[in-house]
């Protein structure tokens, strides 16, 4: 995964961050999984945590005002976080690998929905300009006049 700045994450809505967290998870999680195939398990462990880190991090922030699927996602990333403490203890590749498809799936639904979707920062953003300019009084320099909504 790049290097990502302050400033570019300030940038991104609450939807794409999840999708970068995604992203890093499963990089983290590929790259434990090659390190424990080498008998790197320091590596292996310190990149693991940092999934179960993220893992905790999309449970925090699911809205569950959605309904049932923030309950379904929160059980689905607790049963990952305990299979990835499970895969690091038993330095079993199979374990992590199940969590990796899992998690995959999750981010390629999340990303697909994330681009059907419209942009709806740019689309409010429109929206409060639009409604500014209805209401803006403008001044004409020949008279001495006002004019709404031009």
């Amino acid at each position: 995964m790049d290097f990502i700045t302050k400033e570019l994450i300030y940038q991104k809505s609450s939807q794409e961050i999840t999708s970068l967290l995604y992203e890093a998870a499963i990089d983290d999680l590929t790259n434990a999984i090659d390190d424990i195939h080498q008998k790197k398990y320091i590596d292996s462990n310190i990149k693991l945590k940092n999934v179960n880190d993220i893992l905790q991090r999309l449970g925090v922030g699911l809205n569950y005002d959605a309904g049932i699927i923030a309950d379904q996602l929160d059980a689905l990333y607790n049963y990952m976080a305990d299979r990835v403490i499970e895969g690091n203890l038993r330095k079993d590749p199979a374990i992590l690998r199940e969590v990796l498809e899992i998690l995959t799936r999750i981010s390629d639904a999340w990303n697909t929905a994330l681009k059907e979707k419209p942009n709806t920062k740019a689309d409010l953003k429109r929206q409060k300009t639009n409604a500014y300019e209805k209401h803006v009084l403008v001044y004409e320099r020949d008279e001495n006049t006002v004019e709404e909504g031009k």
